[in-house]
Parts: structure tokens; C-alpha cells; sequence
């Protein structure tokens, strides 16, 4: 794929993802789930207002931005509502999140791009992640669960972007990261877990080349061992045996044309391709971790509390976090006695349990919709009205599928060298392969393995920050198909893809909360009770 091509593709899936967003924006001129919370509480620091919320400021902020920024429009006021504290008109209170989200695919993308350097693999996580349901609702509407994704991603990639440079270039992209690290935590707590993910890959890598030290002094210490000394020296001195690989699909590598037939040899891209910037966790040390990964978010994360502070004066910032720690803890158990759309974590992957953020019901698609009081009774309405927080259902199944198809290949090469090599580490070299795989998944278990422990009721947006890991899996799985000889195997993933987009357009019409009839809503769209 040219470079022209790849960045014409982005572009369309940008637009995609901005089209979606803005389309219908103001159709509910009401508050929709949370928006009776953090829509309000943007309003709030516009007019001085104190108040308390169990969540740090940041998201809140740029709701208020959004605000401002809104009601100078003059157009955006033909249809206004006063729920906020002020009147308004509801585009004012959702056009930023609408902006905001919309850059997700492309974040994601470079993402992918960087762990990588291949364009289709990029390409594919973009389209993946503009093909999902539950951040297009999460987007549209005045909350601030995507704004730990958009940091934490970016975090991320900055993170990336410094390992493939040096001095001080790298000491600028660092900075950034602590930055973007240091804002996702200032959205939500949980937006740690992408600082984890992060902690997690540079422990591995300088675990993995301190292991190798040590089999390296133990070797030299033994004479009669000097063969398999040099035979272990060569086999990691970038020169990579097929037996120390990870094949993660049985296909077969691309070779580059050989040079007019003169040469029997093959030139695979495995070998050709640019080195992946995380081979070169191990050039970060613990000063500079603990100080652009550490402090600098630290930093952030305070300095972002201060207008909060400044607007209620009951609590300091110690006492504040007291508060906030204390409401999580009153929440309750995570039982639908407690809300009835409580989710265990074990639970999202399978989006067994989805949530719906509006429902009303309508006598004709040319009648009002309701957007105060009840819906109409059981049986009354005929026209239905759902927007649901709900993930692509092939998307979201076909990639936990590729996580647990990663991670059984990843285990099955570690025992392998276990029990055949007696050794506990990979290789000096890991392939680039190895590298992605590692943090795909380190990433996933960073995000989705810290809710095990939290007691109180959770909610399947929790999952957003962990499956965007899922997202990226199946995109990695499925340009990995699209690269083999195999037509078989090349068919597979073009199926997949397909299903992937003729599912999103499917289930969009309880994404943007387009009319439906009684069957159109169920069975055809609710398979499940649960999710209902």
C-alpha cells in the first residue's frame, strides 16, 4: 500500500467517524444517561457553581470548553433546553465529545502503525475501531469515558514515538507521554491502567535481557559448554532460527522477487522489515521512568485539580480524593440488586450484558419523541427508540478470540522452550512479531485484569480502555491473513472484515437511536435477554 492510498484511506475513515458523530447530534433535546451529571457539571465551573463528583476534573473541563465555546454559535440555538442549570442547546453540551471522539480510529491506527510500520495492519485497526458501537454512543453525547481512551492512547504512542528516536527528540516525546499519561488519569482513575500497560512492557523487556545475561555468565563458566556458547552467541546475533519464532498463523512469509532469477536465495519481509520501536525498551532506564513516566504525570495530574479547587473550597486536594475514594467504596456490590445493569468484568469481552442510555417509545415515527416523563405503557408504542451502549458483536467476539489465539501460541512457544532449551527467556532478539504480540496482549491484561479486585458496580463502558487491545488483535490477525499464499486463509480475513462492517451498519440504528419497530428492535437486534 503507497503512502498516498494509506493516508487517502485514514482520511475516509476519519470522515466516517466525524459523520457519524455529528449526524442527528441534537435529536434528543434532553439529557441523555450521564449527561445529567457531567453535562451539568461542565455547566457548573462555567458559572462558579461548587460541587462534588466521585471522578478527577479533567473530562468535566472539556465538556465546559465545549459549553463555551457552543453558546457563542448563534445557529446552534434554535432548539434549546434549561437541564444543564442553563439554556442551551443540547449540541452545545455534545459537539466536543462528537469532535474528540472521532479521532479515536486515527489514534488507534497510529498506534498500530508504530508498533508495526505496516500501513494495512494500520489501516485496519482504524476501520475496526470506527466500525464499534459503544464508543460512537460514548461520543455523542456529554460523558467522559472516552477521554481515558483518547489520553491513555496517546500516552501510548507518544511513548512509541521515543523509542524511535534519541537524545533529545526522545526526551520530547517522553514528556508528551507522561503528559497525555498524567491527563487520562485526570479523567479517571482507571486510566492508570494504561501507565501500567506501559510500566509492564519496560519491566518485561529488561527482565527478558537480564535473563539472558545470566544464561550467558552461566554458559562462560563452563568449559565443556563452549559449543553451545558459540551456537547460542550466533543463533542471537540477529540472525533468527524459525524454531525461536512465534508463528502466529500458518502462513507462509512474503518474499521479496529475487533479483532477475541470478539468486536462489530469499529475501523475506520478516528480515527486511524496520526494526519495531519496542525492541529498544531496554535503552530506557529507571531515572528516566521514573521521572517522564512518573513524576511528570504525577505533576499533571495535581496541576489539572487546581481550578476545581479554587471553584469548591470544602475540600483540599487530599480530603477530595478521601471523598472520592469514599464514594466508590458506598457504591455497592457489583449485583444487579445494586443497578440492573451491573457487569462483572468476566462478563465483557462477551458483552453479555450491554446497557441502554435512552429508551422511549413513540405511537408513529411522526410523532414528537418523549424526552420528559415515562415512556408510553407496554403494548402502546409502536415506534422504539433505543440507543444502546453496545460494542460490534462480531467485532468484540472475533477479538477476544484473536487475544486468546495469541496468548495460547505465545504460551505454547514459551514451553516449548522451557522444556526443550531449559531457559526461562525468548531470545537476545525478539522478532518483530514477538514484540507486537507482547504488547497486544500485555496491554489487554493491563486494562481488563485490575477490575478483578473492585468490589463496587461495574458497567460494560469500563471495558472501552481494554478493548481497543481486542480491536487491534483482530486487525493484527487479519492483515495477517491478507499476507498469506493461501487463498483459503486470504478469504478468511476479507469474510471477516466484511462481517465486521455489515454488523456495525446492522446494529447502527441503536447506536444512533433511529426509529425501530417492535420486531426491528426484538428479536432482530436484541438477541439476548441480557441484553435488553
Amino acid at each position: 500500500m503507497t503512502k498516498k492510498v494509506f493516508y487517502l484511506s485514514m482520511a475516509s475513515v476519519f470522515l466516517l467517524s466525524l459523520a457519524l458523530r455529528f449526524w442527528g447530534l441534537g435529536r434528543f433535546n434532553t439529557l441523555v444517561f450521564d449527561e445529567v451529571y457531567y453535562a451539568k457539571f461542565g455547566n457548573n465551573y462555567l458559572t462558579n457553581t461548587p460541587f462534588f463528583d466521585g471522578h478527577p476534573p479533567l473530562g468535566k473541563y472539556i465538556i465546559a470548553i465545549g459549553i463555551w465555546i457552543g453558546n457563542q454559535i448563534p445557529f446552534l440555538q434554535s432548539q434549546v433546553n434549561g437541564l444543564t442549570g442553563s439554556v442551551m442547546s443540547p449540541i452545545s453540551y455534545r459537539w466536543i465529545n462528537a469532535f474528540s471522539g472521532s479521532w479515536i480510529p486515527v489514534i488507534i491506527a497510529a498506534i498500530a502503525y508504530q508498533i508495526s510500520y505496516r500501513r494495512s495492519f494500520a489501516l485496519l485497526a482504524g476501520l475496526f475501531a470506527a466500525c464499534d458501537g459503544i464508543f460512537i454512543v460514548e461520543s455523542r453525547y456529554a460523558l467522559i469515558n472516552q477521554y481515558i481512551v483518547i489520553f491513555g492512547l496517546l500516552g501510548q504512542w507518544f511513548l512509541l514515538k521515543a523509542l524511535a528516536k534519541q537524545r533529545l527528540w526522545r526526551s520530547f516525546w517522553l514528556v508528551l507521554s507522561g503528559v497525555a499519561f498524567g491527563a487520562s488519569c485526570a479523567t479517571k482513575w482507571n486510566g492508570l491502567w494504561f501507565l501500567l500497560g506501559a510500566y509492564l512492557m519496560w519491566i518485561i523487556a529488561w527482565l527478558n535481557q537480564w535473563l539472558q545475561s545470566f544464561h550467558l555468565r552461566k554458559l562462560e563458566s563452563n568449559n565443556q559448554h563452549q559449543n553451545e556458547l558459540l551456537s547460542y552467541c550466533f543463533q542471537n546475533n540477529h540472525v533468527e532460527k524459525e524454531s525461536q519464532e512465534i508463528s502466529f498463523l500458518p502462513l507462509p512469509l512474503t518474499p521479496f522477487p529475487c533479483d532477475k532469477g541470478k539468486t536462489k536465495n530469499i529475501t523475506y519481509n520478516r528480515l527486511e522489515a524496520k526494526p519495531t520501536p519496542l525492541k529498544k525498551l531496554t535503552q530506557i532506564n529507571i531515572f528516566q521512568i521514573l521521572f517522564f513516566l512518573g513524576i511528570i504525570p504525577a505533576i499533571i495530574y495535581s496541576l489539572l485539580w487546581i481550578p476545581h479547587l479554587q471553584i469548591d473550597t470544602r475540600y483540599g486536594f487530599v480530603e477530595v480524593h478521601k471523598q472520592i475514594l469514599g464514594f466508590h467504596e458506598r457504591l455497592g456490590a457489583n449485583s444487579s440488586k445494586i443497578h440492573p445493569y451491573c457487569a462483572a468484568w468476566y462478563t465483557w469481552p462477551l458483552m453479555i450484558r450491554p446497557m441502554a442510555y435512552f429508551y422511549q417509545t413513540a405511537t408513529s415515527i411522526k410523532n414528537p419523541i418523549a424526552i420528559i416523563g415515562p415512556p408510553l405503557p407496554a403494548g402502546t408504542g409502536k415506534v422504539i427508540y433505543d440507543v444502546h451502549a453496545m460494542g460490534n458483536p462480531v467485532l468484540w467476539w472475533f477479538g477476544a478470540a484473536a487475544l486468546l489465539f495469541l496468548l495460547g501460541a505465545f504460551t505454547r512457544q514459551f514451553a516449548k522452550l522451557w522444556i526443550e532449551q531449559k531457559r526461562f527467556f525468548l531470545s537476545a532478539e525478539l522478532s518483530n512479531d514477538t514484540w507486537i504480540v507482547l504488547y497486544l496482549l500485555v496491554n489487554y491484561v493491563a486494562n481488563l485484569l485490575p477490575w478483578v479486585k473492585v468490589n463496587r458496580c461495574l458497567f460494560i463502558y469500563h471495558y472501552m480502555t481494554a478493548v481497543v487491545f481486542a480491536f487491534l488483535a483482530i486487525a493484527w490477525q487479519v492483515d495477517r491473513c491478507f499476507r498469506s499464499y493461501d487463498t483459503r486463509i486470504r478469504a478468511f480475513g476479507l469474510t471477516l472484515t466484511f462481517l465486521i462492517i455489515i454488523a456495525f451498519v446492522f446494529w447502527m440504528p441503536i447506536y444512533l437511536g433511529l426509529p425501530l419497530s417492535d420486531f426491528e428492535y426484538r428479536p432482530m437486534r436484541m438477541w439476548f435477554n441480557s441484553w435488553i
